[in-house]
């Protein structure tokens, strides 16, 4: 992840086994993204913010032997956590780079592919991250993102708890506070919205943006519970919610039943250079 801000959301063992869960959630969309850059055996992929590499994981499956992926990330322990965990996951090389993505480096040179799942809504100022890119990458070069929208859902939500579903308030509690946590973090909770409009404005050609929602089940409940766990010393320094309130909400959790509508969405956008 960029570090010019610091990843919203912690680096820990346990951060890891939460976005295993994340990548279970996202396997749909991200198996879409990789069938629309047609991911060839011998292609050079960079990842940007490959994390432990879940999403890793997915694009090895797809290249061969000749094949390369570059995960490009600023912490060292999520690179060890996925070199150990890409061990065998394909015959394709894999070559973890530490680094600031946002500082667009040599790393991108030669790239037939570059994607990004969940990544960008952690830089600052994602889009000038987006048109600076556009500078690095040979014509053709195929691109592909996947980001969450945290902001969305929120519209339900609202609408139900409004309307008598007193059940969803757990849902609204955690839209907020997720909100609040990026904003006073002075990055964006929901750049894929407007990513497809900005990777246009940044002149990448056959530009393919698409929504999806992701339904509230046991899996999601469990993850906000452990989204809360890695941030609850940050929303308490932020005043967002204190520690006692995170416990709440965390009981409460327990107590849902699904279905419930979703709390958040993703954004699956696609473009050639």
């Amino acid at each position: 992840m960029s570090d010019t801000a610091g990843y919203v959301l912690g680096q820990s063992d346990r951060a890891a086994r939460r976005l295993d869960v994340q990548d279970r959630h996202l396997a749909g969309p991200s198996e879409k993204l990789l069938d629309e850059l047609h991911l060839r055996p011998t292609d050079r992929v960079v990842e940007l913010g490959c994390g432990p590499g879940g999403f890793s994981r997915r694009i090895l499956r797809r290249l061969g032997a000749g094949g390369v992926l570059v995960g490009v990330d600023a912490s060292p322990g999520l690179l060890d956590q996925a070199r150990g965990f890409l061990a065998n996951a394909g015959p394709a090389t894999f070559e973890p780079v530490a680094a600031d993505v946002a500082a667009l480096g040599p790393w991108l040179d030669g790239a037939d592919v570059v994607v990004g799942r969940a990544v960008l809504h952690h830089v600052p100022m994602a889009e000038f991250v987006v048109g600076r890119l556009r500078t690095r990458l040979r014509p053709g070069t195929r691109v592909g993102f996947v980001e969450p929208d945290f902001r969305a859902p929120l519209a339900r939500i609202g609408y139900l708890e409004a309307t008598g579903h007193a059940e969803v308030a757990p849902l609204r509690v955690f839209g907020t506070a997720i909100n609040q946590l990026y904003q006073a973090r002075r990055i964006s909770p929901a750049v894929g919205a407007t990513l497809g409009a900005a990777m246009a404005a940044a002149g990448f050609r056959r530009v393919r943006a698409e929504f999806s929602e992701l339904p509230s089940d046991e899996s999601v409940i469990e993850n906000i519970a452990m989204i809360y766990d890695e941030l609850r010393g940050a929303l308490a320094e932020l005043g967002i919610l204190s520690a006692a309130e995170v416990d709440e909400q965390q009981r409460l959790l327990k107590t849902v039943t699904t279905p419930l509508p979703a709390v958040w969405g993703v954004h699956r956008v696609a473009a050639e250079a």
